[in-house]
Order: C-alpha cells, then structure tokens, then sequence
C-alpha cells in the first residue's frame, strides 16, 4: 500500500503536478483562486519558481497563474509526481 504525501503548494519542486485536497483561505482570496481553477481535485503543476522563490507560476485549467508564498502556503494538496 502506497501512502500519499500531502505537501503545500509553496513546497512543490518545478515539474511536480498535485491534486489539491485543500483551499485554507477565506474571503475574496478564497473566490478570486476559486474562479481561476484552484478547486479541490484540480491538477496543478509548479511550472516555475523565481530564483528567490516568489513568486511562483503554477498551470492550472490551461492556464500559467504566479502566485506569492503566502498564498501558495495555504493550499494543500496530494502530490501526484514528483518533478525531480
């Protein structure tokens, strides 16, 4: 039996591809990635981090989306594979 690794998006490596399991924001942060796609069973991949590591560009739904740390942080989901 296989175990899931439940990791933060900020966490993820370029290449990783996580299903999310987890959305722990509120308010019109919570609606505004909603509306882009960051849904709970959505696949997104980390497709770029800068050289500091903020921002962060994730493709979701088709689409390429930076988002800064703190809100990466605060979505969690399962990591499907591993980028390295």
């Amino acid at each position: 039996m296989t175990r899931t690794k439940i990791i933060k998006l900020v966490d993820g490596e370029k290449g990783d591809i996580i299903k999310i399991t987890a959305l722990l924001l509120d308010g019109v942060m919570r609606r505004r990635l909603l509306d882009l796609g960051f849904v709970n069973g959505a696949f997104v991949e980390v497709a770029q981090k800068s050289p500091l590591g903020d921002p962060i560009a994730f493709r979701v739904s088709r689409t390429t989306i930076a988002l800064r740390k703190e809100e990466s942080g605060k979505i969690e989901g399962e990591l499907i594979i591993n980028g390295e």
